[in-house]
């Protein structure tokens, strides 16, 4: 399909939640959404040609922003600290809203759609400053293509003692990105070692809810080598029409 007369064919409008469950499947958080403020989608103009026809070509969900978040402290050199807990909680309320989905159907991937919905909706927002946290940022950046800068948070503690556990054992970083051969070093350590790194192992999927039941094997490994590297990616983008506010 001709790139530019099919985005001459979409528009951005104001949408409804049944445009983000048409396309909920798709994104890696498949969970329930939650509480939000705002949903804006891209749809055809009219019914596109070719067996292109869709009703929903992407969508963005605006959420209303967690309490706590030590990046947002970073960048905005710490504005929303030393204020008790209520007054702290109007005043992000009051200044931020976060992007907390952004879908495009997969066909419609190539033409730049996530990126433009991110830019040309958070000032419609109305708010002094739009978040974002994206586990994928590294890999497709397109929100700092929409103008929000990233910041990337210290890795976690529990991440950085599995670490060293690993290569306690002779498993090195670069092990790590092929599950099988993880599998096997671990297969050949001896008795003492093995327990060790299998406490190791637990401890570290505490944080993980319902995952710290797994029972030990192939897919274990493979979500802990999943959530090992991960490092969530921070955005944030400052209107430039609006200054933070301390009116609660």
């Amino acid at each position: 399909m001709n790139q530019c007369s099919v985005v001459g064919k979409l528009e951005i409008v104001e949408g409804e939640l049944s445009d983000y469950k048409r396309l909920a499947y798709l994104h890696y958080r498949q969970g329930r959404l939650g509480a939000f403020e705002r949903v804006y989608a891209i749809r055809p103009k009219r019914r596109l040609s070719g067996g292109f026809g869709i009703e929903t070509v992407g969508v963005i969900v605006y959420t209303l922003p967690s309490p706590g978040c030590e990046l947002r402290n970073v960048a905005t050199g710490g504005f929303f600290c030393g204020f008790d807990r209520s007054s702290r909680v109007g005043l992000i309320d009051k200044n931020i809203r976060c992007i907390g989905r952004v879908i495009v159907e997969p066909r419609f991937r190539v033409l730049g759609l996530a990126s433009r919905l991110v830019r040309e909706t958070m000032p419609k927002m109305g708010r002094a400053m739009i978040e974002a946290m994206a586990v994928m940022g590294a890999v497709n950046p397109f929100f700092e293509k929409a103008g929000m800068k990233a910041y990337v948070g210290k890795m976690p503690g529990r991440c950085v003692q599995l670490l060293e556990a690993f290569s306690m054992v002779g498993v090195e970083e670069d092990d790590l990105v092929e599950p099988g051969r993880v599998e096997r070093k671990l297969g050949g350590l001896g008795a003492v070692e093995r327990d060790f790194i299998e406490g190791q192992i637990g401890e570290f999927l505490q944080s993980y809810g319902k995952r710290r039941y797994m029972a030990g094997g192939v897919e274990r490994l493979r979500f802990v080598l999943s959530k090992l590297t991960e490092r969530p990616v921070y955005y944030v983008w400052f209107n430039p029409g609006m200054g933070l506010g301390f009116g609660l």
